[in-house]
Parts: C-alpha cells; sequence; structure tokens
C-alpha cells in the first residue's frame, strides 16, 4: 500500500467532513473539509506533472507551515515525485548544499529565498493550481518507493539525505495513531515546522491516518498560546520542550481550563526536563508522553498512552521495532548497562541520498546505529544518556558543533574553536563557542558572521576567548572540560 491509498480513508471515505484548519500568524482561519483537501491535492499534482515532474524527480520547498505545504507533499505522494522540505531558519550555504545535493527540478519558496539558483514562487503555484482541473493523477507506487529526503547534518558536519519510504511513513503513522488512541473525533493541534519529521511524519500521518481534525499553525507563537488552545479546544497537542516550558507560565486558571478539553500533550525531538513532567502535571492535569525518535527512523520508542510514564525515561519501543543496547564491540548488553541504541524495523529508512558508504556505515546486520546511548530497565523502559556525538538539541532543532566549527575556522583571527552545549531553561541546551584567536578577538563580528551563513538556532549564544583547547594525548578536544561561560 502507498500513501495515496492510505489518506484515500480519510480523503475520499470522509469527504464531507471537517479535515483541516489552518491559522496563519497574520490572523484569521482558513478550513476545508477532506474533499476539498482532495480537490487541492489534485490541482497541485496537476499542476506538477504540467511543469514536467516524474516519477524520482525531486522537488524541494523553502516554505513556512501552509495549506499549499500539505497539498504538495500529497500531489508528491501521488505522482511518485520525492518530496525535499527544506528548514526556513538556513541561510545560502546550507540552502545551496541541499539544493545541490538533491538535484530537484524545481525549488518553491514564498518570496526571497538565500539561493542564487531558479526559484518558483509559491505565488505562481497558487494562480497555477486555481486553473487547473481536479482529475486524480496517481502513478502505481509501492511502499518501498521513496516519498520523501529529510536532511540531517552529521556528526562530521556534512548535511545527509535521509530518504524515507511510502512504508517508513505509513508504518510510522499507523502505529502511532493506534497506540495514541486516535479517531476522527479528536482535534489535533499542531505548530511543529513541516520541514521537520515531527511535524511531518508525526502530525499530518497521525491526522490524515486516523481522519480528525487538523488545526496547522504558521508556527508556535507562546504568547497566543492560550486563545489558541481556547479557541481550537483541541484534544491532542505535540510539541518539543521548549513549549512545554512556555505553556507553563500560564496563568493557573487558564492551565486549567485548557487541561479540561485535552487528553494527551506528546513531548519529542529534545529530552524533556523530569520538573518540567512533574510541573506540567500539576497546573495541567496531565502528564506529557515522552517519546524518541530521530530523522532517519522515525518514531522508535514512547511512553505507554494508558500504562506508566516514566520522567526521564522514552518509554518501550513501538510496534514493529526492534531495539538492542550494544557495548564498543557491537555485542548486546543486559539490562541497566549502558551502550549505543541500534534499532530495526519498518520505520527506518532506506538510506542516505548519494552515499552508499555512509549508509553501509550506518548499519550493523540490519540494524541502524543511532548514535545515543542509553539504557534498558528490567521490566524495559529506555532512558537515554546522552549521544555518542557531540550533537546539541536547542528547541527540537539538532545544532551539530562540526559545521559550526569549520565556519569559524574560516573567519579572519581564529586559530582553533570548539562548540559545545550549555543548559538553558527555555530551550534545553544552547552552543556556545570557545575561541584561541591568533589576532584581534571580537564577539561581535564573529556573532554577525554566524547570523549571516548559519540559522538563527546554530548561532553560538556565547563566545568565550580561551588560551588553549584542552585535548587528550591522541589531540581529541575534551570539551567537558572547556569552562562554562558566565
Amino acid at each position: 500500500m502507498n500513501l495515496t491509498q492510505l489518506f484515500d480513508n480519510s480523503l475520499r471515505g470522509r469527504r464531507d467532513q471537517p479535515g483541516l484548519e489552518f491559522q496563519a500568524a497574520s490572523g484569521g482561519v482558513e478550513r476545508l473539509t477532506f474533499g476539498e483537501l482532495e480537490q487541492r491535492a489534485n490541482r497541485a499534482a496537476g499542476v506538477l506533472r504540467a511543469r514536467g515532474f516524474a516519477r524520482g524527480d525531486r522537488l524541494c520547498l523553502y516554505l513556512a507551515n501552509s495549506v499549499e505545504m500539505i497539498e504538495l507533499f500529497l500531489a508528491c505522494t501521488r505522482l511518485g515525485v520525492i518530496f525535499v522540505p527544506i528548514n526556513i531558519l538556513y541561510r545560502e550555504r546550507e540552502v545551496r548544499h541541499i539544493v545541490e545535493d538533491a538535484d530537484p527540478r524545481a525549488l518553491i519558496a514564498d518570496g526571497a529565498v538565500p539561493h542564487p539558483g531558479d526559484v518558483w514562487q509559491l505565488s505562481e503555484f497558487r494562480a497555477a493550481a486555481k486553473r487547473h482541473d481536479a482529475s486524480r493523477l496517481a502513478e502505481p507506487l509501492d511502499g518501498d518507493d521513496p516519498a520523501a529526503i529529510i536532511y540531517t547534518s552529521g556528526t562530521t558536519g556534512t548535511s545527509k539525505g535521509a530518504i524515507l519510504t511510502h512504508n517508513n511513513f505509513a508504518s510510522n503513522g499507523i502505529s502511532l495513531a493506534s497506540c495514541w488512541q486516535f479517531s476522527e473525533d479528536d482535534r489535533l493541534l499542531l505548530g511543529l515546522p513541516l520541514f521537520h519529521v515531527h511535524g511531518l511524519a508525526n502530525g499530518l500521518h497521525c491526522w490524515l491516518a486516523s481522519g480528525c481534525t487538523l488545526r496547522l499553525l504558521e508556527r508556535f507563537e507562546h504568547q497566543k498560546a492560550a486563545s489558541l488552545f481556547l479557541d481550537f479546544r483541541p484534544t491532542v497537542f505535540f510539541g518539543v520542550p521548549t513549549m512545554y516550558v512556555r505553556l507553563l507560565d500560564l496563568a493557573p486558571e487558564t492551565s486549567g481550563e485548557i487541561g479540561s478539553s485535552i487528553r494527551l500533550f506528546v513531548s519529542g525531538s529534545a529530552p524533556l526536563p523530569a520538573q518540567t513532567l512533574e510541573d506540567f502535571q500539576q497546573r495541567f492535569g496531565h502528564r506529557i508522553l515522552e517519546r524518541y525518535g530521530m530523522t532517519e527512523t522515525l518514531m522508535n520508542i514512547g511512553n505507554p498512552y494508558f500504562d506508566q510514564r516514566r520522567a526521564g525515561t522514552v518509554g518501550l519501543p513501538l510496534p514493529g521495532v526492534s531495539v538492542e543496547i550494544r557495548d564498543p564491540e557491537g555485542q548486546p548488553v543486559g539490562s541497566d548497562t549502558e551502550g549505543e541504541l541500534y534499532v530495526r524495523g519498518p520505520n527506518v529508512f532506506a538510506g542516505y541520498w548519494k552515499k552508499p558508504d555512509a549508509t553501509a556505515a550506518a548499519f550493523s546486520k540490519a540494524f541502524f546505529r543511532t548514535g545515543d546511548m542509553g539504557v534498558r530497565s528490567a521490566d524495559g523502559y529506555y532512558t537515554l544518556r546522552g549521544r555518542a556525538s557531540d550533537l546539541i538539541i536547542s528547541g527540537g532543532y539538532n545544532i551539530y558543533p562540526r559545521e559550526i566549527e569549520e565556519f569559524l575556522l574560516e573567519q579572519p583571527g581564529v586559530a582553533e574553536c570548539a562548540v559545545a552545549a550549555s543548559a538553558d531553561r527555555v530551550r534545553g541546551e544552547i552552543p556556545v563557542a570557545y575561541v584561541v584567536a591568533n589576532g584581534e578577538f571580537d564577539a561581535a563580528r564573529l556573532e554577525d558572521a554566524c547570523r549571516k551563513e548559519l540559522a538563527s538556532f546554530k548561532v553560538p549564544r556565547a563566545f568565550v576567548r580561551v588560551e588553549s583547547l584542552p585535548r587528550t594525548a591522541l589531540g581529541k578536544v575534551q570539551k567537558h572540560l572547556l569552562p562554562r561561560p558566565d
């Protein structure tokens, strides 16, 4: 079964039911039935076909959340076109790398885009879609066909495209919708970006697999959170820890009212502090369900819906997912012994785009090496201990220090540098740069250079001058010995 056939349960089977509400940051709500969304997806597919798109072509999108982004995803899944979303916070060097690597037939953007090549404006697509007929176009695809390429930086700083198939998305969506008890009576509030698998693979697929009503936000704004929750009255909310920290700022009476109409809060993309979990339960009357996934595997593990949701743990393997914890030699270890998590299942990606060597290195006996360290309790709950790499997760976004370090080393006056995580109440972690200067040290100039070339969440929040970097005898930087910023 391909995704179009799965989504037909909602788009055709519930054509007259409310399906999508879209709330732009500028205000106002657009509402569509599933049948209306089906017609718009058909027109989008027709526009792509008329522009010359064929099975296997790539379509890059540099867009904020919008109805059109959903239409284009649905259109791509029908034609066998590979959907390639790009983080809208990325700057020219980041966008250029993805576009050059994916080699798309077109890049769609809304307004200015930090890319010198040909750009298909969203306004042009909208105009063409309005003129096109709504007859359905569909290729005879199967579950192993690629549906999307999502780029995720590697520990070397080289951004790699993870190929996600129709089966990957379908198994993930069906599993989550079942485990989290989704039904067509649910109302899902989603402010997560669709260029990220949390919003795309979890949010959209739980919605379309269950036939519930989705309100998609252009972006989550904590200043408007109270009015959004009280207006839409969601039964389910997907968020990252930063959002839950912000929600704790709401007045107690507002928290209680929001909690009275909702049944499930889910958190992912970054570790949820145990104190946030406990404070949230006290204020909202709900215990957040924390789960664990990654771009290459979608969701792997989650706390149970009905059973105990343990603070600090990510829960139990999801249906069809096998998890092993192995030692440095690749041998499985027993309970309560730390090691690296390896996973296997229908959720695991098909490989890295045009990188066979990286794909081969990422697997061991059909298991994917996650690079995350953890332990398994005697009764099966998994707890993450950190990352084998130096990955920083800030507000749900992955930051790989090597990428920032390489950029800083290009700047005048920087002899050596290291980027490490510093704890932050709101974002969980933030990047801090430690610089050995061989000339004038100007922190403001370095910050300005980063802001021009890197996504905002990658910009170090502090630049600390040090005389030298602590290293092992073999020359590896010992980041845990770096001084903490004031």
